[in-house]
């Protein structure tokens, strides 16, 4: 073990430092009045989507009282942390914050009898929605998308949207990942409010509101899973169909017709109960199922990610989506597991991403920015991206779908102060040790909370449901270095429950607890080893390795170097990387070495291990 690059790497905090200011050309480059402006919700897209995001009213208060006053502009979604609002202010966790701008109505849909439903992309962490004074919706939660039919509450003329928002990081136990108030070594600045773009949409008084889409592998088979939603007082029959295409040839259709007075009439498939007359909200649960020819089976790998097109319309709705073949899973080969995509042995060359932005923190300044991260990894060769204790926006894992980009997506840690010397820097220095750590010793792990693992475990299993759709997502991760860690059999086993077409990462790095798919190491001081055995079922996976340092002049925070090993050129850190690379990992592979991820996409802050400057201007691993 190297001992004085692990004694470097203690995290210390540095709260009080100015970060130098950094720019990405993606915000340089940004359009105040045309921000984010794509359908953030590529796997269910309609085409009446009004984008709310741009300049809001914004105050920040010490109380729950509405302000009197608003004290400027703060530009939707950027947190007010983020340079890219133009507030630059860190929100306390005794504050509130405020948000208010007029929607715009139009009155020939209100009188039509159709509903306008306000979406949320993320918004961090407690928010109140007030619409003309009435209290619409209250969500606790920082990084998951939400919506409210907000049409009892509308007028004719101008309409008043207000939004109230706590954010309280590590003061509390909730979910925060990265984020803190006292930002230092591997964590980093807090951002807080709207992170994710608002938008609404106008739809017909029955309407589809949620769409499943579970694709087979195996079978060809694809079903899809509705929920429908009637506010309609009398119901005339209704017909549901859905169509699937490849490259704009239909292949494969399915039509199912509802009644008032009856049960779904059987077209090709049933439905699962009636639409009842009610002038209140009906909600109908509805699944129809489509099969691929196999002359048209086309299945989905990082090298060929290829995707159907998915047509959903019930009655005057309709929504577009899309889905993909492909399954995961661990197979044996000499005796050894693997990971397999479709059945063979698939390497995952990962590399660790955080999703921060200089600029714009948790927010990309733009879809290009999205972009040109994931096609920046997979022209270094890595086919795999970890999306580390931060869940993105939808449109970041349909350009990973479309792309061909695996994904290993971590759940948002949370919990009370972590204790570091027993949850990183024991395990790190005596790393057979730390799988004797029960994870029921809540006080130990941070969670005492009781309420706050019950929140937590709720937000769980929303990820779950909120990500299904995404054909990228191979392996979920519960826990990452025990921050905030319990009852991880349990928890793997109700993760597994939900969704049994991916794999599960129970511990990543350590503190393992006999569970799940993978014997899963972060290893950033010793040389690299395969220890799974023979005859164990679960693959080994070296879900963190590497941390090579390099910083550079202009395109750092601050001058002080965070990472576990530091080099002082380019020339330097790139030899180093490809000695690593090609000397000590890929001969694992022999070994059983299943996938690895590279610590990391980009610097972040002080943390400069990154491959790709903080900025994105410069990639330390091309000439």
């Amino acid at each position: 073990m190297n001992l004085s690059d692990a004694v470097k790497s203690i995290i210390k905090p540095h709260e009080k430092d100015t970060l130098t200011p950094l720019s990405t050309i993606f915000g340089e480059r940004l359009d105040k009045s045309n921000i984010l402006s794509e359908y953030p919700r590529p796997q269910m897209v309609r085409q009446s989507c009004i984008s709310l995001n741009g300049s809001w009213d914004y105050a920040i208060t010490g109380d729950s009282k509405a302000p009197a006053r608003y004290e400027g502009h703060i530009l939707v979604p950027f947190s007010p942390e983020a340079a890219l609002s133009g507030v630059g202010r860190q929100l306390g966790p005794d504050e509130y914050l405020w948000y208010r701008r007029t929607l715009p109505v139009d009155e020939s849909a209100l009188h039509a009898g159709k509903r306008l439903l306000l979406h949320f992309g993320a918004v961090d962490y407690l928010c109140t929605l007030f619409v003309n004074g009435h209290k619409a919706l209250t969500h606790e939660g920082g990084y998951l998308p939400f919506e409210a039919d907000i049409t009892p509450f509308l007028l004719p003329e101008d309409n008043e949207l207000i939004l109230r928002v706590q954010d309280f990081t590590e003061t509390r136990s909730q979910s925060r990942g990265k984020q803190t108030l006292k930002r230092g070594g591997i964590f980093y600045t807090a951002q807080s409010g709207i992170w994710q773009s608002v938008w609404m949409e106008w739809v017909p008084c029955a309407y589809i509101h949620k769409l499943t889409v579970q694709a087979d592998y195996d079978t060809r088979k694809v079903t899809l899973d509705l929920s429908i939603r009637s506010h309609m007082a009398e119901e005339s029959p209704a017909p549901l169909t859905a169509c699937a295409f490849f490259d704009g040839r239909a292949l494969a259709s399915g039509e199912l017709v509802f009644s008032a007075n009856s049960s779904a009439l059987p077209a090709k498939s049933r439905a699962a109960a009636p639409m009842k007359n009610s002038a209140a909200p009906n909600i109908l649960h509805a699944s129809l199922e489509l099969s691929v020819p196999e002359e048209d089976f086309h299945p989905w790998s990082p090298e060929n990610p290829s995707l159907y097109d998915l047509t959903v319309s019930f009655g005057a709705d309709q929504v577009t989506s899309y889905f993909a073949l492909r399954c995961f899973s661990i197979e044996k080969q000499d005796g050894i597991p693997f990971f397999c995509l479709n059945h063979k042995p698939y390497f995952l060359m990962g590399v660790l991403d955080q999703g921060y932005w200089p600029d714009g923190l948790y927010t990309a300044p733009s879809d290009e920015a999205l972009i040109y991260d994931i096609t920046a990894m997979k022209e270094l060769g890595f086919n795999m991206l970890r999306k580390h204790i931060k869940v993105e926006s939808a449109r970041w894992y349909y350009h990973c779908d479309r792309l061909g980009m695996i994904v290993c997506q971590d759940m948002v840690n949370g919990g009370s102060a972590y204790h570091m010397p027993v949850i990183s820097y024991l395990p790190t220095l005596f790393p057979r040790l730390s799988s004797h750590l029960k994870d029921s010793h809540y006080a130990a792990l941070s969670r005492k909370d009781k309420a706050a693992r019950i929140q937590w475990e709720k937000e769980c299993l929303e990820t779950v449901d909120a990500l299904a759709h995404f054909p990228c997502i191979a392996i979920w991760v519960p826990f990452n270095e025990g921050w905030g860690q319990f009852d991880t059999r349990r928890i793997t086993e109700l993760v597994r429950s939900r969704d049994k077409t991916r794999l599960i990462d129970s511990a990543s790095g350590w503190f393992d607890q006999d569970c799940g798919d993978f014997v899963s190491v972060h290893n950033y001081f010793r040389p690299l080893a395969v220890t799974v055995k023979k005859w164990e079922n679960r693959a080994f996976f070296l879900s963190e390795y590497g941390g090579f340092a390099c910083h550079i002049q202009d395109h750092s925070s601050v001058d002080r170097i965070f990472g576990y090993k530091r080099f002082d050129t380019l020339g330097q850190f790139r030899a180093a990387y490809h000695d690593l690379i090609q000397k000590s990992l890929l001969p694992l592979r022999k070994q059983g070495l299943s996938g690895a991820v590279f610590t990391q996409l980009s610097d972040v802050e002080e943390e400069v291990n990154g491959i790709l400057t903080y900025d994105r201007k410069i990639n330390k691993l091309k000439d």
